[in-house]
């Protein structure tokens, strides 16, 4: 028996939706949302990634500048950038898309981006005030994890959540909502001595270790819930996840890649717009 797609195509379709009304109204009111989006690398993924919050942004009545600086781009070329944009009182919401140049440090990077327009959570102090439980944005695709899974009805409270990956772009503030919904969370890594006996005993198994394939049948617990993050570039131009197909026979529901937590992030991304431009 295979397993139910949670497909987020529906709900990024009524995300854009509201967003949309919305950024009508701004916009008669004279505050037109504007997102920019920094970048500097000539990886696939990325610039596939970035393309497609400017369709949506398009499509929201979003503005977007995408501001491209190019793989050779120094460290001091993207922070000038970041604080130019973070200074524009007519940009509502500012991105660093990684990867970044050899030599910059992510964390030095994102603390340019002022909180209030952190709109993918990725200054430290956004990430440690969604840690401590004050408000903050939560970086998108964390936030489009729990809002699938909102959007699909399953429960979290008193379940047992397991994330694989710790990065501070999904692992990491994942585990922080979980458990904000009283979830009880293992994180699993990399160095995670057998990791297939900690995955399966997840009830609601969350994937975001940027490795294709890493999860088969075998590490699935039967009827789990398996949201998988991953987004890994094919040499055709197509895109897998973290999770291989197989492990669609023992989980119970399982997120399609491309089309699960994808179009939920860019979704969310021009909300968090939106709701920057309202403050």
């Amino acid at each position: 028996m295979s397993a139910e797609l949670i497909s987020g195509r529906e709900l990024a379709a009524e995300l854009r939706e509201g967003t949309a009304a919305r950024a009508a109204r701004l916009a008669e009111a004279g505050r037109p949302p504007r997102l920019a989006v920094v970048w500097a690398t000539d990886d696939g993924a990325a610039a596939w990634y970035v393309r497609s919050i400017a369709k949506a942004a398009d499509k929201a009545g979003v503005g977007c500048e995408l501001v491209e600086l190019g793989a050779s781009a120094s460290a001091d070329a993207v922070q000038a950038r970041l604080a130019e944009s973070g200074g524009d009182p007519s940009v509502h919401g500012v991105i660093l898309q990684t990867p970044l140049p050899d030599g910059a440090e992510p964390d030095e990077l994102a603390a340019v981006i002022p909180p209030d327009k952190d709109v993918d959570g990725a200054n430290p102090l956004s990430l440690g005030r969604l840690a401590a439980g004050l408000p903050a944005f939560a970086p998108a695709t964390a936030a489009a994890v729990l809002a699938l899974l909102d959007h699909h009805g399953v429960a979290l409270a008193g379940r047992h959540a397991v994330v694989v990956g710790r990065s501070t772009v999904v692992g990491k503030p994942a585990a922080h909502l979980l458990l904000d919904r009283d979830a009880t969370v293992t994180v699993a890594h990399s160095r995670t001595a057998d990791l297939a006996a900690v995955t399966r005993t997840a009830e609601v198994l969350v994937v975001a270790a940027g490795r294709p394939g890493l999860i088969t049948p075998d590490h699935v617990r039967p009827g789990a819930v398996v949201v998988d993050v991953g987004t890994n570039p094919t040499p055709d131009g197509g895109l897998v996840g973290d999770v291989a197909p197989e492990a669609a026979e023992r989980a119970g529901a399982l997120t399609p890649v491309p089309g699960g937590v994808g179009p939920v992030t860019t979704a969310l991304l021009l909300r968090h717009t939106v709701i920057a431009a309202e403050r």
